[in-house]
């Protein structure tokens, strides 16, 4: 299968395919596509989008796995690697060291949004007109 990514790809119904497109997707597209998480109910009323790329600093409830109904700030998000690590979801080592939990993004809903940057006032503003 080739790895190089295809910029004439519209969309498939085939998983593997869409994987394959996430997987090598340039990382200015990997952001929208990876990256981006639902809303909750009152931020989706409000702003009249159902989902947004997660950022550093948004409040986030965990929706999957062991951490399920957990709420936390978002400390880093990984564009390559698609993942995100939120502030009070550690997990303890061995040795007895905590690290943290690394959780898809697909895996989280945004509680509160960070709207400390400009920038991101703009893309609400932007999205919201649609």
């Amino acid at each position: 299968m080739k790895t190089k990514f295809s910029t004439t790809w519209n969309h498939s119904k085939q998983p593997r395919k869409q994987r394959k497109f996430a997987k090598n997707a340039p990382l200015h597209i990997k952001r929208k596509v990876v990256l981006s998480a639902h809303l909750s109910k009152e931020l989706r009323e409000q702003y009249g989008k159902r989902s947004m790329t997660v950022r550093k600093g948004d409040k986030v409830k965990v929706l999957r796995g062991d951490f399920k109904n957990k709420t936390g700030i978002i400390d880093s998000v990984s564009v390559v690697r698609g993942l995100v690590k939120i502030r009070g979801i550690e997990v303890i080592k061995k040795d007895g060291t905590k690290i943290m939990k690394s959780i898809p993004a697909s895996n989280l809903e945004i509680i509160e949004l960070n709207l400390d940057d400009a920038e991101r006032k703009n893309i609400i503003n932007r999205k919201s007109k649609d």
